[in-house]
């Protein structure tokens, strides 16, 4: 089977890898992770300008309308630069969300500003006692003629620093646990009674605990949808971190086989010590295997095997780019914990991938419901 990419594909890769080349090192990277939202605001406007943020974006609303293969192909390149700018959860996930679900006069309202960069939206859905990707909402909307009230907590609003505005799932009906009588509303950030409170992940990103305090909106902020569509929109979502997750690993493999060439040991190179060979060796062969999950997602690509396809390649490679980033950390010593390589920062990007918004094992599991 032919996994070349084709004309328009290379374009993009092309256009993605220059991005990384002009505007990322290690240190710049240091540096825009202490910015104040997490990431650098001057990069996510250029990614606006290069048209990487609408590409996700239905053609209809002004996006490209990539498929399956687009995707990878841009979040494997980001990836490879460790990019921080959230485009996973900002725009493959809350964006398409909108886009997807929102009333015509929110579309007229935010959807030019989301495909330049000039707005970003955050799902806010996960709740305290919420365990993977389990239904379990509290957070309650009463709806009251022309307007809603919303009240509850959302602790886990990932990559929401300075976010415009949140897709809050609530409860109309129900009881906690229940897919059913969950709706999305679409919050915008300087509501009166929504609280923020900004806390790091492990990689350094920036979420937001937020607090809804009898919060109210127009009833028109409904979006429709709920606990299905925000699944449905998760599976690209779980390509593109999968994605992400595998240029990551090939860059950290590739600094680390640098390494052991120049690293002399013993009165040798590292990398001429057989152990040390096979251990490497056992790593490229975890590439390779995440790879070919990755592209029998891809030629899955709306069939109804899809869906189990990136499952299958999510659990795999949440599960195997932690060990190989032991590895190479282990391989640079006490130096690859540290904020000095890529090979630290790599790796907690890997740890955030891996376990957010569910563990490896939890994708396993969806992968064989999927299948039964």
């Amino acid at each position: 089977m032919n996994f070349d990419l084709n004309e328009d594909e290379e374009m993009l890769k092309a256009l993605t890898e220059r991005f990384v080349t002009n505007h990322y090192d290690h240190d710049s990277r240091r540096a825009f992770l202490n910015e104040p939202n997490g990431f650098s605001a001057t990069n996510w406007a250029l990614l606006g300008e290069l048209g990487l943020i609408a590409a996700p974006f239905p053609e209809e609303l002004g996006g490209l309308g990539l498929d399956a293969t687009g995707i990878a192909t841009v979040f494997e390149a980001l990836g490879r630069g460790l990019v921080v700018e959230p485009l996973a959860e900002n725009v493959v996930l809350a964006g398409r969300l909108f886009a997807q679900h929102a009333p015509e006069h929110l579309i007229g309202e935010w959807m030019d500003s989301l495909l330049t960069g000039e707005k970003r939206l955050s799902l806010a859905h996960a709740e305290a006692e919420t365990r993977g990707r389990l239904p379990w909402v509290v957070t309650s909307a009463q709806i009251n003629g022309d307007e809603v009230v919303l009240s509850g907590t959302k602790p886990y609003c990932i990559a929401s620093g300075g976010a415009d505005g949140f897709i809050v799932s609530a409860r109309t009906s129900g009881d906690a646990q229940d897919k059913e009588g969950v709706d999305l509303f679409l919050v915008p950030a300087d509501a009166a009674g929504l609280s923020a409170n900004t806390w790091h992940l492990a990689d350094g990103s920036i979420a937001t605990s937020l607090t809804l305090n009898k919060v109210r909106i127009p009833a028109g902020n409904r979006l429709g949808g709920g606990i299905e569509a925000i699944d449905e929109v998760e599976v690209l979502a779980a390509l593109a971190r999968s994605a992400e997750a595998l240029g990551i690993m090939e860059r950290l493999f590739s600094e680390t086989i640098d390494y052991l060439r120049t690293r002399d040991q013993f009165g040798a190179p590292l990398g001429s010590f057989q152990a040390i060979q096979h251990r490497m060796v056992t790593q490229y062969a975890a590439i390779e295997q995440s790879r070919a999950l990755l592209n029998l997602a891809l030629v899955s690509w709306d069939t109804d095997q899809f869906e189990s396809a990136v499952y299958g390649a999510r659990a795999y490679i949440a599960e195997h780019s932690l060990t190989l980033g032991h590895e190479m950390i282990q391989f640079h010593g006490g130096m690859g914990v540290t904020d000095e390589l890529a090979i630290g920062g790599g790796h907690k990007r890997l740890l955030v991938l891996s376990r957010w918004p569910e563990s490896p094992q939890a994708a396993l599991d969806r992968y064989a419901g999927l299948l039964n």
